[in-house]
């Protein structure tokens, strides 16, 4: 498994670190704004084309105004970072 967070509107990853706050602090040190970015899971194990291959579940993702869990609660916001990921990751 490889953490990870992403910027919804910039459409940029950082993949990495301990915790999804690491990879989400490099997005925040280049401009990215907390309202975008969102943490998530890639499941190595898995095919782009398998439904689970993104876990949507992480501290980060809890936003009061926003989100109020760790999971990704929206269905829009989660297929924008489906989207985002199968176009820039290369996985067989």
């Amino acid at each position: 498994m490889i953490k990870g967070a992403i910027d919804v509107e910039k459409e940029i990853i950082a993949l990495g670190g301990e915790f999804h706050i690491d990879a989400s602090a490099l997005l925040l040190e280049n401009g990215s704004t907390k309202d975008n970015v969102w943490g998530f899971n890639i499941i190595l194990d898995k095919q782009k084309d398998s439904p689970d291959w993104i876990e949507y579940l992480a501290l980060i993702n809890i936003k009061p105004n926003q989100n109020r869990s760790m999971e990704i609660e929206n269905k829009e916001v989660r297929q924008k970072i489906r989207k985002i990921l199968e176009n820039l990751i290369i996985n067989n």
